[in-house]
């Protein structure tokens, strides 16, 4: 006679990933008194991209009481630059002109700051399991979810699953809500380096930003002089590779004067990986007893470093409507209603800029140093991470729009 089967294990929510957007939410959910398991399943610390984080992350990671831990394995950047690929100078954009209360931000190495925020649930009190992979998700009956995954305790039944697999993306490619982003797509490749030469002064901690013929280069200062290093370019222009990942970063990177001299003296420490058709969106936020946040949801690309911050920003601001959700639940699918409506505001304010960046007139604009009616500020504080409007609701954002429009007409 078989042994009956062992009933599944019970949890108020399960979270798919432990990534910033699942460690928040896991932390938060917790505080708040529910039972959490967070399944990820890769071993922490492991290397992650997108190491740039904005100053709207700050009071996120001091409600969370991980500012100084942060800080303390941290680069600290006051601002960005962008320059031109065939000269040496830079245009250079500080927090500190949109936001004198936010003046500066971190880099971080992913692993490390991933890892700092994982421990973190656990000290909240959230069950935090690694290398543990989610296989399926069932949600009959209509009470409860059942999640199965990897290991000697397969089956868990929990009243509410959050999606922070990031660009796994489990539940819309599951879901088949997963829609590619028909106004931008993107590949890149990169990776650390260390002897890259930085910004003098207090400008070596910015992200720097260098357009080329085919798109652009980021280079961001991390700690013990490691420089994560990438190029995001159009796919086409990626199949032109004829060898190895590594050969292919080198000599793009060598056919851009700025760069080639910025790198004269940097060796990578990492071998080249890549990444293609950055942007998505799921058609779905939310439905019953499900929440996408970060990632899962959606990725528009990183060239504003907002991948983090958005991350966590929706985690915070999920966890308040689930939490409601799973104590008052009529009231809970309103502020679900109204999480999913605030966060497309924001992705669409920021959207915009991503997919006129590659442009001409955007490169004028930039590197001009024409002002009119605050345009400078305003853009800077949307660039900042003030997607939500606190403190670019002027008129600075739509005249840069406007001034957009009629320098492409000119450049045409």
């Amino acid at each position: 006679m078989e042994d009956p089967p062992n009933p599944p294990q019970t949890c108020d929510v399960v979270i798919i990933g432990g990534g910033p957007a699942g460690s928040t939410m896991a932390a938060r959910l917790a505080e708040m008194g529910l039972d959490v398991v967070l399944f990820d399943k890769d071993v922490h610390p492991r290397f992650h991209i997108g190491e740039s984080l904005l100053p709207r992350n700050l009071p996120i990671l001091s409600q969370l009481g991980v500012l100084d831990a942060v800080e303390a394995i941290a680069v600290k950047k006051f601002g960005a630059d962008l320059a031109l690929p065939d000269r040496e100078d830079y245009r250079k954009f500080e927090f500190a002109e949109a936001n004198p209360s936010h003046p500066h931000a971190f880099q971080v190495k992913r692993a490390e700051f991933d890892h700092l925020l994982l421990q973190n649930a656990r000290k909240a009190g959230a069950r935090v399991m690694e290398g543990v992979r989610v296989k399926d998700i069932n949600f009959e009956p209509a009470e409860s979810v059942n999640v199965t995954v990897d290991g000697a305790k397969p089956v868990w039944q929990a009243r509410f699953v959050v999606d922070a697999s990031g660009r796994d993306t489990f539940l819309a490619a599951r879901m088949k809500t997963k829609e590619r982003d028909p106004n931008h797509n993107s590949a890149a490749v990169f990776a650390h380096y260390q002897g890259v030469q930085r910004r003098p002064g207090t400008d070596a901690g910015n992200t720097s930003v260098t357009w080329f013929e085919n798109g652009w280069f980021w280079t961001i200062p991390l700690s013990e002089g490691v420089d994560s290093v990438g190029v995001v370019c159009d796919p086409e222009f990626l199949r032109t590779r004829k060898g190895p990942l590594d050969e292919f970063l080198s000599e793009t990177i060598a056919s851009c004067p700025q760069m080639r001299h910025r790198m004269a003296d940097a060796h990578p420490i990492s071998m080249a990986q890549a990444a293609g058709n950055f942007s998505y969106k799921s058609n779905r936020m939310h439905g019953d007893r499900y929440l996408l946040i970060g990632d899962a949801y959606a990725f528009l690309d990183p060239m504003f470093s907002t991948g983090v911050y958005l991350a966590m920003e929706s985690a915070m601001r999920g966890a308040e409507a689930v939490h409601t959700f799973l104590t008052e639940p009529e009231t809970g699918r309103l502020k679900l209603d109204a999480h999913v409506i605030s966060m497309e505001r924001g992705l669409g304010r920021l959207s915009w800029f991503i997919y006129k960046f590659n442009t001409p007139a955007t490169r004028k604009l930039f590197m001009s140093r024409l002002n009119p009616l605050n345009m400078r500020r305003e853009v800077i504080s949307l660039l900042a991470g003030d997607v939500f409007g606190r403190r670019s609701g002027g008129i600075g954002v739509p005249a840069f729009k406007l001034a957009h429009r009629l320098l492409s007409v000119v450049l045409r």
